[in-house]
């Protein structure tokens, strides 16, 4: 009996123990899984102190660029070469406000003539500053042509500006200034940047001056944009999310150590404001046309002489010179009197320059355009079914290209007489083209089939033939009149497809004529 109670007292105080230890222990376990929550609460708190930090680098990377950038004023005259009355200005005046154009933007009759005068601002930033002086960078849209410049710096001060150098086909231009207490940016390198990087576009967007904004590089390498309004702009631009609106251009963009990595120059848009995507031209493109404004006021760049396009735009085309790969510049026409003339031939597949990739033509402009005018170059080719080098002396590019190639193609040749083939598998209307046709249609050839009209969705249509182009050879064949070109084209196999050799007022091209599943001409 005793060691029945004794079990007993064993066991109860063994509950006892339990039930004291549970009781007890709970609020350990309640601190315990305190501490944790305070631990992550502290480690939260360290996180957002990152959030601070970046925060910090904006508010010191604003410090850093705000004393380089500027406020550039600018009056332009516009030349009204159509003598419009007054009753048109104010039409046209009035519908640039009704489409949401800014009002220092809209041009104004100064009585002189018809001619108009621009009022408007951009933006600009301080490169170098020595001796007094000050060198301003901007875009050419902003500053070039300018009749008159007022440079307001971010002390306040406004002094006259002089323009120094412009260059359209980069829309960049330098101005100078005349001042002491000038702090000057400094350059970055924009070859570094990657998709994601952080940014900041300084500028007067509206002319509001000291604004600066942020974001991140969406893209790089963005060209066909468009800008400046040159069919021989160099465009290869950073794209930004950073806001970007009128005024800003000319502005710099920066990276989170204060180097100006690009040029602030455009935005997308439909309303006339940012709508999410800007862009700006690299620092490492801008620089060297910088250095030649600010000293010789003017741009010198290599020149091949040459009509280019992207493989990859036609890949058929491409195939039928017997080329399997998707990238590579294709030459469409070499011209007389320049440096690739009887180097290159039209048909090449240029896939390197001095032991460099090429896989598109802007890349291909941009990297001879950066070449001194007399540098011999290797340029990697493709030409009849095999990989060659061949060696080309740079020229010197002409201020107005299409001017000077119109001039080294003449008229020619023998008159030959009219024809009336009609190829209407193709949609297409043929002539033999003579002298007399071409002078009055201002073709710069001689002979040739000379298309005189295009049905509507035809195949010829789709393929981008129109009229007054000129058919100069079928697949290889050379064709000197439109009976020719009738036959060649009948014995084609439109399902293979065949490649045309087509000149016009603008030049000569290659266009691959196929008939696909799809189409439903015959």
């Amino acid at each position: 009996m005793q060691t029945i109670r004794s079990r007993f007292s064993v066991t109860m105080l063994a509950i006892l123990v339990m039930i004291g230890g549970y009781m007890l222990g709970r609020p350990l376990l309640d601190r315990v899984e305190f501490a944790r929550a305070e631990q992550q609460v502290d480690l939260t708190r360290q996180q957002l102190s990152t959030v601070q930090d970046l925060s910090t680098v904006f508010r010191q990377v604003g410090k850093v660029v705000e004393p380089s950038v500027v406020k550039i004023n600018v009056t332009k005259v516009i030349h009204n070469t159509r003598q419009n009355s007054p009753m048109q200005d104010d039409q046209i005046r009035r519908w640039l406000r009704e489409h949401g154009a800014p009002e220092d933007m809209i041009p104004f009759d100064d009585g002189q003539g018809g001619d108009m005068q621009e009022i408007g601002t951009g933006s600009g930033f301080i490169l170098d500053a020595a001796d007094g002086y000050g060198y301003i960078l901007t875009n050419n849209h902003v500053a070039g042509d300018a009749s008159s410049l007022k440079v307001v710096l971010a002390d306040g001060r406004t002094l006259t500006g002089k323009l120094l150098g412009a260059d359209a086909k980069s829309d960049l231009a330098v101005v100078q200034i005349k001042a002491d207490r000038l702090i000057a940016a400094k350059w970055g390198n924009s070859d570094e940047l990657e998709k994601g990087d952080w940014i900041m576009a300084f500028g007067s967007p509206f002319g509001y001056v000291g604004s600066m904004t942020h974001g991140i590089v969406s893209a790089l390498n963005r060209h066909d944009v468009g800008i400046p309004d040159s069919r021989d702009a160099y465009e290869n631009f950073i794209q930004v999310d950073a806001p970007i609106n009128p005024g800003n251009s000319g502005g710099p963009l920066v990276n989170i150590h204060g180097e100006v990595v690009g040029i602030n120059t455009a935005i997308a848009t439909r309303s006339g404001g940012f709508q999410g995507i800007g862009f700006a031209i690299p620092s490492n493109q801008a620089k060297p046309i910088y250095e030649q404004l600010k000293s010789n006021h003017k741009v010198v760049r290599g020149w091949l002489g040459i009509s280019i396009r992207d493989v990859s735009a036609n890949l058929s085309l491409a195939k039928s010179f017997g080329y399997t790969g998707d990238t590579g510049i294709l030459v469409e026409q070499t011209f007389p009197n320049t440096p690739a003339y009887g180097k290159l031939e039209e048909g090449d597949i240029v896939t390197g320059l001095n032991g460099q990739g090429m896989t598109e033509m802007q890349q291909l402009r941009n990297t001879v355009a950066a070449i001194a005018p007399g540098t011999e170059i290797t340029l990697k080719v493709f030409r009849s079914g095999k990989t060659q080098d061949v060696k080309v002396t740079v020229g010197d590019q002409p201020e107005d290209v299409a001017a000077a190639l119109t001039h080294d193609r003449g008229l020619g040749g023998e008159e030959s007489s009219a024809d009336n083939s009609v190829t209407q598998a193709l949609g297409l209307t043929l002539a033999t083209l003579d002298k007399d046709t071409a002078q009055r249609m201002g073709l710069n050839e001689s002979t040739g089939a000379v298309i005189t009209a295009v049905a509507k969705d035809s195949l010829a249509a789709q393929a981008g033939l129109a009229v007054g182009d000129v058919i100069k050879r079928v697949g290889d064949q050379k064709i000197t009149t439109a009976e020719q070109a009738a036959a060649a084209l009948k014995k084609v196999d439109l399902a293979t497809g065949v490649r045309l050799r087509v000149a016009s007022k603008e030049g000569s091209r290659f266009v691959f004529l196929q008939k696909t599943a799809d189409d439903a001409n015959p």
